[in-house]
């Protein structure tokens, strides 16, 4: 991918996706057309629609070989839904799985170089101090302290998160008021042993 965007070692990819954030936003999916079942090979197939259609046969694997920069955002992803399912439970109403989701999508959270961080040995970590402290810095938004990442990793993975939420809510609760006890199944497995 010579023309794709890059923060340290992890691909900036396009998205196709409502949230406000840095990525580029691919065009949106025909009126007629299922978010759950896009073709991979439509123009608005993106790589959250893989991490979605991938999940559950790689939550198995115990080593996964990175080929690229596009396998880091897949593995990412992986781990956050994994996080995702963790917090919804059997007796959730949709509203309420929609206010976990969301709030775990935005939690604080680690990102490569952060010492929490579990992938620091696949994820290149901020090239120095100044990138570092740019990771973290703060903007006081209408006289409240917002936490803003400002390099594009950050920005992008906060946005990846919620879109990645969304999806999976409309997954789980694609067949009525409960969530899917197929999805849910998969809570207790760990892609790679790790966590988010």
């Amino acid at each position: 991918m010579p023309d794709t965007q890059h923060a340290g070692n992890f691909a900036l990819l396009p998205l196709r996706t409502r949230t406000r954030g840095p990525a580029y936003t691919l065009p949106a999916l025909p009126p007629n057309s299922s978010d759950l079942d896009v073709d991979p090979d439509s123009e608005s197939y993106d790589p959250l629609d893989e991490v979605l259609s991938l999940f559950r046969a790689n939550t198995f694997f115990r080593n996964f070989e990175i080929k690229g920069p596009a396998d880091r955002l897949l593995i990412y992803g992986i781990l956050f839904l994994s996080e995702c399912l963790g917090r919804v439970k059997p007796a959730m109403g949709k509203k309420e799985a929609e206010k976990a989701l969301l709030n775990t999508a935005l939690d604080q959270f680690a990102i490569p170089g952060d010492a929490s961080f579990p992938l620091n040995q696949a994820f290149e970590a901020p090239r120095d101090r100044q990138d570092a402290e740019t990771l973290r810095q703060y903007a006081i938004m209408i006289g409240l302290l917002v936490r803003v990442t400002w390099l594009t990793d950050g920005r992008y993975l906060s946005q990846v998160r919620q879109e990645l939420a969304m999806r999976l809510l409309a997954r789980l609760y694609a067949d009525g008021p409960s969530p899917s006890k197929w999805w849910l199944s998969f809570t207790k497995r760990k892609f790679m042993g790790k966590s988010l």
